[in-house]
């Protein structure tokens, strides 16, 4: 029997591949011959970068760079067994988390960070980056990342502009003759799992704007803002991707990937399985086991179970789900792929214990999902 382990991380206790080494020993525990194969998942949001480095073989890459107030901060991202593929999480440079409550402000922060992370990449060999579009603390449209690139944004007076949310309306002309040239070369793809345009009553500020800190008279500000960068692009390039899918993921920087750095924007859990090959290593599976810490109505929103079960589905191979816990709806998944679904919680089990033994629950939840599973087979009536 060869079973295909593929879950994404029980984020605030196991990695995806801690995550799938525990439902390796589950199963192990019921038969050592069963044939595993463990490949660490991730949708393109947190824990992206660890997933692909876990299963390429790769490893983390540590650098100090700007965080979204300009202030230095180590930082990091992930270098693919390839050497030659780089992936980087935009949080880890202008991301929510960096930030105190106190200090969240859109109309101050930049995305500078993360076009120093693809600096880097590019100067280490990269031929290939792949961006993971989420949890950011800026809503500037990807111009802080175009300047630490060497696109110049001018006011009125011809002198550069500091680029920042509220720094938007004051670009009167846009110089890209100073990009970094090897951008030309390198392929860029950017996962991206919202569908909201650049600006107006869908777009990045009024969607996102409030959780980053704006207040209602900031929000327009920002709208407004990137509306009029969008404008400045296309009359001077003939850009024009302002309500393009997921033109206002992460506070606009999916805008600034796509006119800047000609990225391709992808669902994050396609990206994670076609790097993975996901769909090659289920050839021949008798089942697959996929997981996350929850599991509810949401699960089949762009999150990795459900990618996983849509792919295995296509094979006709049986899907198993376990979850640290089921949310509600959760029952619906039976509809869309999924054919068992299992919490590693019970009814009287505490959060902050079932955290601190994730993985000895995950491991035991797995093992008694797989004696269920060979019994029903073995049960099964011949046809």
């Amino acid at each position: 029997m060869k079973i295909v382990i593929a879950p994404d991380s029980f984020k605030g206790s196991l990695s995806a591949f801690e995550a799938g080494k525990a439902i390796c020993n589950g199963i192990n525990k019921v038969d050592p011959a069963i044939e595993t194969v463990l490949i660490p998942m991730a949708d393109g949001g947190e824990g992206t970068v660890q997933s692909l480095i876990d299963a390429s073989g790769g490893g983390i890459v540590e650098l100090m760079v700007h965080d979204p107030l300009f202030r230095r901060i180590q930082s990091f991202y992930g270098m693919m067994g390839d050497g030659k593929t780089a992936v980087i999480e935009m949080a880890a440079a202008s991301g929510l988390p960096l930030l105190k409550p106190e200090e969240r402000n859109p109309l101050k922060t930049s995305s500078i960070g993360t076009g120093e992370l693809i600096i880097d990449a590019m100067d280490k060999g990269c031929d290939k980056i792949i961006l993971g579009l989420g949890g950011s603390a800026t809503n500037d449209g990807g111009t802080g990342m175009a300047q630490a690139l060497g696109v110049r944004f001018l006011n009125e007076k011809g002198k550069e502009l500091r680029m920042t949310g509220e720094a938007l309306l004051k670009i009167h002309s846009v110089d890209i003759s100073g990009i970094d040239y090897r951008i030309k070369n390198v392929k860029f793809t950017a996962a991206c799992d919202v569908e909201n345009p650049l600006c107006g009553e869908n777009g990045a500020s009024n969607i996102y704007g409030r959780q980053k800190g704006a207040n209602e008279t900031d929000v327009q500000t920002l709208d407004n803002g990137l509306a009029h960068l969008s404008q400045i692009i296309q009359n001077e390039y003939g850009f024009d991707f302002k309500d393009f899918q997921g033109a206002g993921a992460a506070g606009g920087l999916g805008y600034g990937v796509l006119c800047f750095l000609k990225a391709r924007l992808e669902k994050g859990i396609e990206i994670v399985a076609r790097e993975t090959r996901l769909a090659e290593k289920m050839e021949g599976a008798d089942l697959v086991i996929t997981g996350e810490g929850r599991i509810d109505s949401q699960t089949a929103f762009g999150k990795t179970p459900f990618g996983v079960a849509q792919l295995a589905k296509q094979k006709n191979i049986p899907v198993i789900a376990i979850a640290g816990s089921l949310g509600e709806g959760y029952k619906t998944l039976y509809d869309k792929g999924f054919d068992e679904i299992y919490s590693i919680m019970d009814e009287s089990m505490l959060l902050k214990y079932a955290i601190e033994n994730a993985a000895l629950l995950l491991e035991n939840s797995a093992e008694n999902a797989i004696r269920l599973w060979i019994k029903k087979i073995k049960n099964r009536p011949v046809e």
